[in-house]
């Protein structure tokens, strides 16, 4: 199965470390993110979880929920996550999916459908596929996807950064430009005529190109630039 951006994230029912969720009914009215680990104890990974562990008010700030998966049982993942604390000095508070059977890395498209029935005797390589990020709207539609290789680590500052562009650009008829940080300028959408970009954007934008027509962030207070 091939996922893109705009598809609705599938839906499904599995054991987590906070007991037996369904994906969407989870998630409720606001955003989720869904980041996938081909094993537990593996190092990378165990960064990564306690990382995001750090970040979860951040996200939550942002009306964001975290859930982890990992193809191996839910029991594997409660002696992990001692680990985890141990080495990282953050609890993961979040849930944490249990996949032994790869129902959840197929529907994904992280695994092959011929990958077999279960995680018994698999390795982190025979799984190296089943990283990735996938953020999910109060929609339920997919936001943004990231595979990511095992030797990697994930930047998930980088997460919350889109996070912060997709619940802006939401809102407002503006896209991010390159590296954009929250405060920076945004750009009007060039489906928003200039009559329509005065009434949203009275205090003016610049205009470098006609296509390209740059305004301070809608809701922050900047000195006003001249259209």
């Amino acid at each position: 199965m091939s996922l893109r951006i705009n598809d609705t994230a599938p839906d499904f029912t599995a054991e987590t470390t906070h007991g037996t969720i369904r994906f969407h009914e989870w998630i409720g009215n606001g955003w989720a993110v869904l980041f996938s680990h081909p094993k537990d104890f593996t190092p990378v990974c165990t960064t990564e979880l306690g990382y995001m562990a750090g970040l979860q008010p951040e996200f939550a700030r942002r009306n964001t929920k975290i859930i982890g998966l990992s193809v191996d049982p839910v029991a594997n993942h409660s002696r992990w996550q001692a680990d985890i604390e141990e080495t990282q000095g953050h609890r993961v508070n979040y849930p944490m999916i249990g996949d032994p059977e790869l129902k959840i890395a197929k529907l994904y498209g992280m695994l092959p459908a011929e990958a077999g029935e279960s995680s018994e005797g698999r390795t982190a390589a025979d799984n190296a596929t089943v990283r990735t990020v996938f953020v999910v709207g109060p929609d339920k539609k997919i936001k943004l996807q990231l595979s990511y290789p095992m030797s990697t680590g994930r930047n998930f500052d980088e997460i919350l950064r889109v996070i912060d562009s997709l619940q802006l650009t939401a809102a407002h008829k503006v896209a991010t430009p390159v590296n954009w940080q929250q405060g920076d300028d945004v750009i009007i959408l060039t489906s928003v005529s200039d009559e329509e970009a005065k009434q949203k954007f009275p205090q003016g934008w610049k205009t470098l190109k006609p296509y390209l027509r740059v305004v301070e962030q809608p809701g922050e207070t900047k000195t006003a630039k001249a259209s």
